[in-house]
Order: structure tokens, then sequence, then C-alpha cells
């Protein structure tokens, strides 16, 4: 009996050591921009304590500067970030050592945004119209692909560069649409500030379609891939937590910054967000990932396509 006693205890001390030893497993993430509910199952994973339940001790930090956050992963100065699919191609082809081991949101959520009441019922009714965007390049490719998509000649159509401020220039019809809204976001802003808007999904016309937010780690921790299978797992929770206690899972994810956190808007995108979570976030869809790749090589934005090993795993 004492002999029993003993293997439990010290069974019981080797597994505290283990978790210990799991505890000190430090992960410095950095974020795409400001916490927001894109972030929704890395945010309830922090509050939940499921990253802890996994032995990771995650630090979520927001940059001053959200274009860096790759490239300081990629020079070994950040542990993992969030980016986009259609980046990482880019930042693929201009060499940085990065690897795809996770996904946030699973699907597309750029769109072409008009108001409501605008006679652009179609992308074809975009005709002689103004549309605005925030970056060139890949959003130029976007609305090019679909306006050809719906039978629009591109040149027939004005691009005008209103930097990050989509909505305001709708609402103040300097354009009369705008490439690079987010269809969980910019459609909520606007109703809230009583201009409804309508969204055309990328996906929709043309666009092949690609995962929106995703996790990259330098090329040298692809070797940690037990970590970040772990990483995953607590995502995974999170998510089903999510879907299953909607309303506690919101009150988990405001807790993390009420003041920032708890506001109309939010909660209105919060319930928008939910259907895109990746409910499978190591789940690697090589042949979505070719083919966006092949997409983005046709369309000139990457020099090559390299195979999908070489810059994704699936922990």
């Amino acid at each position: 009996m004492k002999l029993i006693k003993k293997t439990v205890f010290a069974g019981t001390v080797l597994l505290g050591a283990v978790q210990s030893v799991y505890a000190a497993e430090k992960v410095q993430l950095l974020l795409d921009w400001f916490v927001n509910p894109d972030h929704a199952a890395l945010v309830v994973a922090q509050q939940k304590g499921f990253f802890k339940e996994q032995g990771l001790d995650v630090e979520m930090i927001e940059p001053a500067d959200p274009s860096t956050a790759p490239k300081l992963v990629a020079t070994g100065k950040a542990d993992m970030a969030v980016t986009y699919q259609p980046q990482l191609h880019v930042q693929i082809d201009e060499g940085l050592p990065l690897t795809r081991v996770g996904t946030l949101v699973g699907k597309p959520l750029n769109s072409v945004v008009v108001l409501a009441d605008s006679d652009i019922k179609d992308l074809k009714d975009l005709k002689g119209k103004k549309v605005g965007y925030s970056v060139s390049g890949f959003e130029d490719v976007l609305l090019t692909t679909m306006l050809t998509h719906s039978g629009v000649n591109p040149k027939d159509v004005e691009m005008i560069n209103v930097n990050w401020s989509l909505s305001p220039s709708l609402i103040a019809k300097k354009t009369d649409a705008v490439i690079g809204a987010f269809r969980n976001f910019e459609l909520n802003q606007m109703d809230i500030e009583g201009h409804p808007g309508r969204a055309f999904f990328v996906e929709d016309y043309g666009i092949p379609s690609y995962e929106e937010l995703i996790l990259v780690v330098n090329n040298q921790q692809r070797t940690q891939a037990d970590k970040w299978k772990r990483f995953d797992a607590a995502l995974d929770k999170a998510v089903a937590f999510i879907q299953s206690h909607p309303e506690q899972a919101w009150s988990d994810f405001v807790s993390y910054k009420p003041k920032e956190l708890n506001t109309d808007l939010n909660r209105r995108a919060w319930k928008d967000t939910v259907p895109y979570l990746a409910t499978q976030a190591a789940k690697l869809d090589k042949a979505k990932y070719e083919h966006f790749a092949q997409f983005m090589l046709d369309k000139k934005l990457i020099k090559k396509a390299p195979t999908v090993d070489s810059y994704a795993i699936e922990p």
C-alpha cells in the first residue's frame, strides 16, 4: 500500500515537473492590428486559460506598425505573428524565412462596399464610377479581376487612394465604392453611423478563396511543431467554446480590454466574425494555397510559386 502511495506521489511530482517545464514555454505573438473580433480565438484562449492548459505562456503585442510584425519574426525578434495569406505569398517571394503554422480566419473578409441606397446593384454598375482603395497592388488586382469577371473594363473605373479612410470617403460620397473593406467591420460601422452599406464578396467574382488571417513563425522554429500543435489545440478549444457559449465568450473577450473592446461596433463585428473563424487551426489545405499562389503568379504579384511545403506546415 505504501509502495502504491509512493508511486502515485512520484508520478504526481513528475507530472507537475513536466507541466512546470511547459509553463515556462513563452510565446511572444505580434498581432496584425489592435485587438478586435478577428482575434477572437486568441483572446478567448488567453482569457479562458486554454493556452496555459497547453503549457504555453502567450504574450500578445499590438505593434505600432502592423507591417513590421512578420519581418520581426523573420529576424528572430519575436516568436510568432498574425498576418494574411496573400501577404505571406509576397513575403515568401521577397525571401523572408516564414512558415505558416495555423489559421485564425479561414475565409476572405475583403469585399467591395457601396452605399445600400446607391444605384450600384451589381459590380457592372461601377462603370464610370470612382472606387476608393487603401493599399495599391493587391487591391488593384482584386478590383480589376472582379470587374473583368463582371464584364466591366477596368479602364472605365477611376481608382482613388483614400488611405485608410474607406467608409468615411463612401459616406461623404467622395467615392462610389471602396475595395478593401472588411465585411464584418465596415458594414457595421456604416450602419451605426446611419449609412447602411452593401457588400460584394471577392470570392464571388473570380478571386480564389484564401485564408484571411494566419499565424507564421520563423523557419528555424519549424522543428518546434509540438509547440505549435499545442498552440493550435488551444485555439480550437477557444473556437468551440465561442460557438457553444457565444454570450459568455463575448464577455470573456471583452474582459481582455473592457474600455476598448466593449463597444457596439465590436459586438456587431463579433457576431459577424464568428462564422469565419477556423475550427481547425492547424489544418492546411495545400490545394487551396497552390491555387491562390498560382493566381498571385498569374497577376504578377509574385515572381515564383514555391511548393506549399516550403512555407506552410500542419503541425
